[in-house]
């Protein structure tokens, strides 16, 4: 008979945390998972998933246009933003059923309140019951960031955006990182005229920089607006209920809507991890080692809530390899080399390895090849927009060591080709490959 009232005892329930407890309660562990909010996290609930099908949606209006070029008589049509809503966050309910359906097959118990830490082997529940486990596994994820700025209350986040009533005629989006660029081009397709509001000089910071610019190039040329080295004064609301965004210097923007993509910051306030004496670092994320160990024998901690990368596949290896070794018998840590990402932008763009930056001056010697191409379905479309295939090449070796893209389809591309970059494969490998023709793909074995 256990001391303990579970083996494992989770908190979060998102992507990291599911898989943990379905892992963890695979190897025989009694285990229950905590989650105030809904099942799924970030990535299925607010993030990823939402996020991806309003891509969907808006490239609709791209489509549409293009259609008439290859001969379909498409006539004007309108966007209704509620109707794609709805239909999102309808398979945003679908997809928690099946992870509370995992949770069940798996008999993981699913506490629907909120957890706090009261010592290394216990948790307080919201309604005041008080349980113990063996090993506390902390998932909680990662919460946006709100600048500290007058009238920051008028705007929204991430999390609130799926929700609104309709789709603003006039937006002003505030960041330069991912999150920032997947709206601007989502409500730039939908008819918004978007308004991106930087505080720096740079776009998508730890991408190649030959491609981010060409990101910025083509976003210019579709009309969204940019301003860069703008430190923002206040947001004001008028009588009508619009906005007006203020800076310390230059001219005004007048806005319906104001969304924050400032980035996110793990979520550990108010968790109780100092009555365990869990380290925080100085972005208060949970100190951990390879294996996911806090500075607390008995509690370990997965995903964004660490801030090693915060990636949903990520997350859920750090959980998956987590519940292998601790009662798995199969100890095991995560591999952070060479792990693909994607910016679901308009067009999107992706990257693996190392940036053209990071390889001179880690490397010393380089060579770059690249393709600069007009997609074939763009030449038909009478659209301009070309995409931009990148390899960095280590040159005392010949192995690949970074690629880099955007284009249509380009993360759909770049997770194949990742696998090569992976396993350390040179351009002549890449060389030695045929073509697969007509595709945008082939481009990667053609590159000069």
């Amino acid at each position: 008979m256990s001391d303990y009232d579970f083996d494992l005892f989770v908190i979060g329930a998102g992507s990291g945390g599911v898989r943990a407890s379905r892992v963890a309660a695979a190897h025989g562990a009694k285990v229950a998972v905590a989650e105030e909010f809904r099942v799924g996290g970030t990535c299925v609930i607010r993030g990823c998933v939402p996020k991806k099908l309003l891509i969907y949606g808006a490239h609709f209006a791209e489509d549409l246009k293009d259609a008439r070029r290859f001969g379909w008589n498409v006539p004007d049509c309108g966007f209704e933003w509620t109707t794609l809503r709805d239909n999102v966050l309808a398979d945003v309910d679908r997809l928690e059923g099946l992870y509370k359906n995992t949770l069940d097959n798996h008999k993981v118990e699913l506490i629907g309140e909120r957890a706090t830490i009261t010592g290394p082997h216990s948790v307080k529940l919201a309604s005041g019951r008080e349980v113990t486990a063996k090993v506390i596994l902390v998932a909680t994820g990662a919460w946006p960031i709100i600048p500290d700025v007058e009238g920051a209350e008028h705007g929204i986040t991430s999390n609130e955006v799926f929700h609104l009533d309709e789709c603003p005629g006039r937006i002003v989006i505030v960041g330069g990182g991912y999150i920032a660029n997947e709206f601007a081009g989502i409500f730039h397709q939908f008819g918004s005229h978007v308004t991106m509001v930087n505080r720096g000089n740079t776009l998508l910071r730890g991408y190649d920089e030959t491609v981010r610019d060409r990101l910025l190039q083509i976003s210019t040329m579709k009309g969204i607006n940019f301003r860069f080295n703008a430190k923002m004064e206040k947001i004001e609301k008028n009588e009508d209920g619009t906005l007006c965004v203020r800076f310390e210097s230059g001219d005004p923007v007048a806005a319906d809507l104001v969304l924050f993509a400032t980035g996110r910051r793990p979520h550990t306030e108010e968790l109780g991890l100092e009555t365990a004496g869990v380290e925080l670092d100085e972005k208060g994320a949970i100190k951990v080692d390879d294996y996911s160990q806090t500075s607390c024998e008995s509690i370990y901690a997965v995903g964004d809530v660490t801030d090693r990368l915060q990636l949903t596949p990520v997350a859920i290896r750090e959980g998956h390899a987590f519940a292998d070794t601790v009662f798995g018998g199969n100890k095991r840590k995560v591999d952070y080399g060479c792990v693909p990402s994607a910016v679901f932008s308009h067009p999107p763009l992706a990257g693996v390895g190392m940036t053209e930056a990071e390889a001179r001056n880690t490397l010393g010697t380089v060579k770059i090849y690249t393709s600069d191409f007009r997609p074939m379905k763009n030449v038909l479309a009478n659209r301009d927009e070309r995409a931009l295939y990148k390899m960095i090449v280590d040159a005392t070796t010949d192995r690949v060591v970074g690629l880099h893209m955007i284009g249509p389809d380009a993360p759909e591309i770049l997770q194949a080709a990742a696998v090569a970059v992976k396993a350390g494969l040179t351009k002549q490998d890449f060389d030695d490959t045929v073509a697969l023709h007509p595709s945008m793909a082939e481009e990667l074995v053609l590159l000069k």
